[in-house]
């Protein structure tokens, strides 16, 4: 692959992962949209607006090189022990989630009772760890992959199911924000498929909401949890009144 096809692939992620916009970007630039759109499906450009360009997501091109040159290697997955390390110390669990939904260090100190050096030490245990890298500026660059998730019966969905769940699940869901729906009925296998795919379509424009609302600041943006669950289910007490096989 070209070289500055490279670096402007990787502009092109950091954009997304940071919800800019091409339209922002023009203006922050002082160029049209469509000259900007230019410079992006080009194989050629100008140093100076590659670093223009790399300047508006808080990159040198130092950086810019370097993360194309880490392009393919981002991690889809944490090991089991990884996930432990992060279960096993709350602070540093709350500050990998605040990571991986693009906070910033200053709003890290900010908001939770955490000094500076306690936050550059998780961030550096994170950065061992390849979960994130650690900038200059003690900026933080994530580096995982688009699809990445935590392990289906991994540290993290053993402590969600044992502390998250309950408390997500804890209150009225009253507010114009929340809303919580149940429903059972009996789906053909095939229906059932086709509800799962429904699902996970669901949770895909959620993660593209999340990557637009980037965009804006942090003071504009709220944690939202989304609790998406689907299996084959009997209360048991109904389970407890069926009639023993073989009988009539």
């Amino acid at each position: 692959m070209n070289e500055t096809r490279r670096l402007l692939d990787t502009l092109k992620l950091r954009f997304k992962a940071r919800g800019l916009t091409y339209k922002q970007a023009a203006l922050q630039l002082g160029v049209s949209e469509p000259t900007l759109k230019r410079m992006f499906s080009g194989d050629s450009i100008a140093v100076d607006r590659l670093c223009a360009l790399a300047a508006l997501v808080d990159y040198s091109l130092a950086e810019l090189v370097a993360e194309s040159q880490q392009q393919g290697v981002a991690l889809q997955q944490l090991s089991d022990a990884q996930e432990a390390q992060l279960v096993g110390d709350p602070r540093l669990l709350l500050v990998a989630v605040l990571a991986l939904n693009h906070w910033r260090m200053a709003e890290i100190v900010a908001t939770y009772a955490l000094s500076e050096p306690e936050c550059i030490a998780k961030l550096l245990q994170l950065d061992r760890i390849g979960l994130i890298a650690l900038l200059p500026g003690n900026r933080i660059r994530l580096n995982i992959a688009r699809d990445f998730d935590w392990r289906p019966d991994g540290p993290i969905r053993r402590y969600f199911r044992a502390e998250g769940r309950p408390d997500f699940l804890d209150a009225d869901f009253h507010a114009d924000s929340e809303q919580m729906l149940f429903v059972h009925g009996m789906l053909s296998e095939a229906a059932a498929l086709q509800f799962k795919h429904k699902l996970q379509r669901l949770r895909q424009d959620f993660a593209e909401l999340h990557r637009e609302s980037l965009s804006l600041p942090l003071a504009h943006r709220r944690g939202t949890g989304v609790l998406l669950a689907m299996r084959e289910w009997e209360p048991q007490a109904f389970a407890a009144l069926r009639r023993p096989e073989g009988t009539a």
